[in-house]
C-alpha cells in the first residue's frame, strides 16, 4: 500500500528518537531552478502579442545622438518581453504568438502599424523598450496597446532598477496585463516556497527554498539532514514557519527570509505540527500533542500563550484559517475517517464541512473565502474544492497521490504536490480545472508547496 506524503508526514511527526542532524543555513549556493510544462490551457485562450523589448545604451546613445535605436532585446541582461510571454501563457488564459509570426518589432506608438497587427486577429500588444543608465541600473518602459482602437492601454515606466530586479519588474507589468484583461489581479510576481529531497552522497537532503511563482531565482532558507515539513507564510510574505527534526524530535521554527531572525516557537513534548500563521500575523494555529491528543492550539505570537481550540482522542491537524480570522478549518477522524471541521473562534462550535466521499483532508481556504481546497480520497487522492456558498463539491486533478493544495493569492490557482512515477513533484491547476501545469527539478524530488502573499512593493 502506498501512504500518501501528508500521511507520512503525520507518521513522521510521532518519530521521537531521531539522530540529531546537521544544519546548514545558507551554505551551498542556490539549487537548480524548477522547470515547467504546461499541461493543458483553456480551449479559447486569447491569442496575444508581446514584442520584443528594444535595448538602448544611454551613454553610447549621448555620445552618438545619430546612432540609430536598436529593437532587439539582445544587451539587455532579461528578455523582459520573454519572461512576460511566458506568465501569460503560463496562467492558461492566453496565447503569446511566436516572435516569427510578428510582421514587426516596434518600440515606440508612432511605429506602430496598425492594419499589420490587425490582420493577425488579436486585440492587444506589448511593446517596450530597456535603457542602460550604468552600474548595473536600467530603465524600462512598457505601452500595453490596444490595437483596434489604436490606442494606449497602459503605460509605465519604472528607473534606476537593478539587473537583478529585471524579472520582477517583468512579473509585475504581466500582472498589470493579467489584470487589465481579466479584472483579476495578477500574481506573477510572488514567491513560492517549497521543500527538495536530494540524494547527497547516499545520504539525504532536505532543503526548505524559496523561488519566484516561475521557478526561477531559487534560495534556500535551510538545508537540514532531517526532514522539514509545512512551511507556511507570514501575511507580509517577510518570514515562514515550518517544522524541523533538526533537534532530534519535531520542532516549529520561525524565520525570516534573510537569515537574520530564527525562533523555536514550539517544542512540546510529542508532536509539534501544522503551523498556519493567522491573517493578521500576530497567531499561529498548530497541532500539538503535550496534552495527550494531537489537538489544535492557537498561539499568540508575541507571548507565546497558548489557547486549546480541539479536545478530542481523534488526531485533529492542518488547521487552516478562516480569510476573515474568525474560523479555523481542521482535519479531523473523529468520525472515524479524516473530514474538515469548522471551529468558531467566539463560540468553540465546531462543525463538519465536508461529506463528499469518505475522506477529505488537507483544508486550504481562498484569499476571498469562498473555495475550500482539499484532498479527496474517493478513488484514489486527487485535489478537489468546496464552494462554500453554495457546498458545491468538484474534483479538479487526475494526477496521482495529490496532496498540500496551496491557493495563490489572487484564489485563481492552486499549487499542489503529487508523486508521479514514484517521485514528487509540484503542479499547478485552475480553480476551474481548466489548465494545469507541473514544476519539477531536475536532480531530486519537490514537495511541501505554499504560494507566498503578494510581495510588499
Amino acid at each position: 500500500m502506498v501512504i500518501p506524503l501528508h500521511l507520512q508526514s503525520k507518521l513522521n511527526l510521532k518519530i521521537q528518537s531521531i539522530v540529531l542532524s546537521v544544519l546548514l543555513v545558507f551554505s551551498l549556493p542556490a539549487w537548480s531552478e524548477l522547470t515547467i510544462e504546461i499541461n493543458e490551457g483553456y480551449e479559447n485562450a486569447l491569442p496575444i502579442a508581446v514584442v520584443p523589448f528594444g535595448f538602448e545604451d544611454a551613454a553610447t546613445m549621448a555620445n552618438q545622438p545619430n546612432l540609430s535605436k536598436p529593437v532587439s532585446s539582445q544587451g539587455a541582461p532579461v528578455d523582459i518581453a520573454s519572461v512576460v510571454a511566458a506568465d501569460l501563457r503560463r496562467s492558461g488564459r492566453f496565447s503569446p504568438i511566436s516572435r516569427d509570426s510578428l510582421p514587426a518589432l516596434p518600440t515606440d506608438i508612432d511605429a506602430i502599424n496598425f492594419d499589420d497587427w490587425k490582420a493577425l486577429d488579436l486585440d492587444n500588444m506589448l511593446i517596450g523598450k530597456v535603457v542602460s543608465q550604468g552600474n548595473d541600473l536600467y530603465q524600462i518602459d512598457m505601452r500595453f496597446m490596444d490595437v483596434l482602437r489604436k490606442n494606449q492601454v497602459i503605460g509605465k515606466r519604472w528607473s534606476g532598477i537593478h539587473k537583478d530586479s529585471l524579472r520582477q519588474i517583468a512579473h509585475q507589468i504581466s500582472d498589470l496585463i493579467y489584470e487589465e484583461l481579466t479584472g483579476v489581479r495578477g500574481a506573477f510576481n510572488t514567491q513560492i516556497a517549497y521543500v527538495t529531497l536530494r540524494k547527497v552522497g547516499g545520504k539525504r537532503l532536505y532543503t526548505l527554498e524559496i523561488a519566484d511563482a516561475d521557478g526561477f531565482n531559487p534560495q534556500p532558507i535551510l538545508k537540514s539532514k532531517m526532514p522539514i515539513m509545512s512551511p507556511s507564510w507570514s501575511p507580509d510574505g517577510s518570514k515562514l514557519a515550518y517544522v524541523s527534526f533538526e533537534s532530534g524530535r519535531s520542532n516549529i521554527i520561525v524565520q525570516s527570509l534573510d537569515g537574520k531572525y530564527r525562533k523555536v516557537i514550539a517544542s512540546y513534548k510529542g508532536i509539534n505540527g501544522a503551523p498556519a500563521w493567522s491573517p493578521d500575523g500576530t497567531q499561529m494555529a498548530l497541532t500539538l500533542s503535550k496534552d495527550g491528543s494531537a489537538d489544535i492550539y492557537i498561539m499568540n505570537l508575541a507571548t507565546q500563550k497558548l489557547r486549546r481550540l480541539t479536545r478530542n482522542w481523534s488526531i485533529e491537524t492542518e488547521a487552516t484559517w478562516a480569510a476573515n480570522g474568525n474560523s479555523i478549518f481542521f482535519n479531523s477522524d473523529r468520525r472515524g475517517q479524516p473530514q474538515v471541521f469548522q471551529v468558531f473562534l467566539d463560540t468553540g462550535e465546531i462543525r463538519r464541512v465536508t461529506y463528499e466521499g469518505k475522506y477529505n483532508a488537507n483544508p486550504e481556504i481562498s484569499p476571498d473565502g469562498r473555495y475550500l481546497a482539499v484532498v479527496n480520497g474517493n478513488g484514489g487522492f486527487h485535489i478537489a474544492i468546496q464552494d462554500l456558498y453554495t457546498n458545491e463539491f468538484s474534483v479538479l486533478t487526475n494526477t496521482y497521490l495529490d496532496e498540500s493544495p496551496t491557493f495563490s493569492p489572487n484564489g485563481e490557482m492552486i499549487l499542489y504536490a503529487m508523486n508521479k512515477n514514484g517521485r514528487g513533484e509540484l503542479a499547478v491547476v485552475a480553480i476551474d480545472g481548466k489548465t494545469s501545469q507541473t514544476l519539477k527539478v531536475k536532480d531530486g524530488e519537490v514537495r511541501e508547496p505554499a504560494w507566498g502573499p503578494y510581495l510588499v512593493k
